[in-house]
């Protein structure tokens, strides 16, 4: 998942293409900025449309910083800002935002590094860059753990894709399509495993009968374990 952004005087513009567009239109929600336009137009114009519209977004950023700072609206315990911890597949890494140029958050040598705008202080714009980055990882992971699970079990699955569950790590239709909940990738790898292995073992059985965990036993003999620990520690899992 590869995101196209486009970096203005005071913000950056995350760019959603379409098809079945036929106009481009700018939503600013939350202190973040959204272009969504035709599949083709090009990225001189939606940049020129993006400097025509500038006094415009720039007030709707600033009417949202000014009512988060009053109301203290931002509900999330974390502020998405230098030295909080992430987790990702069990293991913490710190966040470390760098100002300049805009780019693309990546972790390296243990550490999830941002570079946002000088002077641009948006936990919007970094939590968003974060969930993007997890959501890219965890359809990269999950789909590899997936063939390698599947081949051991003796299934095909027809699809794996990443959802926004609320109260669910994973569910598996009668057709054969797997979708997991990407925050699992913050939780250790065998806790993921399991989930995956999970959902596999409902492609042989679409209940949770017996036969349905002697099947999921066969590969992850201690999976009772990996049950209490999404019991204790699933709530947290979190961004």
């Amino acid at each position: 998942m590869q995101n196209e952004v486009v970096q203005a005087q005071g913000f950056v513009a995350q760019i959603c293409r379409t098809p079945r567009r036929k106009t481009a239109t700018i939503t600013v929600e939350a202190g973040e900025v959204m272009v969504k336009v035709p599949q083709d137009l090009a990225l001189d114009r939606i940049t020129k449309l993006l400097q025509d519209k500038h006094s415009w977004i720039a007030d709707k950023i600033r009417l949202h910083q000014a009512i988060t700072s009053v109301d203290g609206c931002n509900k999330s315990e974390r502020q998405f800002v230098s030295g909080e911890a992430y987790s990702y597949l069990g293991r913490n890494y710190r966040l470390k935002v760098n100002r300049g140029n805009y780019r693309p958050i990546k972790l390296a040598n243990g550490r999830f590094v941002v570079t946002l705008l000088r002077g641009g202080d948006n936990p919007n714009m970094v939590k968003r860059l974060l969930t993007d980055w997890y959501k890219s990882h965890a359809q990269t992971k999950l789909t590899e753990k997936a063939k390698r699970y599947a081949k051991m079990i003796g299934v095909e699955c027809a699809s794996i894709g990443i959802k926004d569950y609320k109260s669910r790590w994973g569910s598996c239709s009668v057709e054969g399509n797997i979708d997991f909940n990407w925050l699992i990738m913050m939780a250790p790898n065998r806790i993921v495993d399991y989930v995956v292995v999970h959902e596999l073992c409902h492609l042989l059985h679409h209940d949770h009968s017996a036969l349905f965990w002697q099947a999921v036993g066969r590969t992850v003999p201690d999976y009772g374990e990996c049950k209490d620990w999404l019991k204790v520690h699933g709530a947290g899992l979190v961004l």
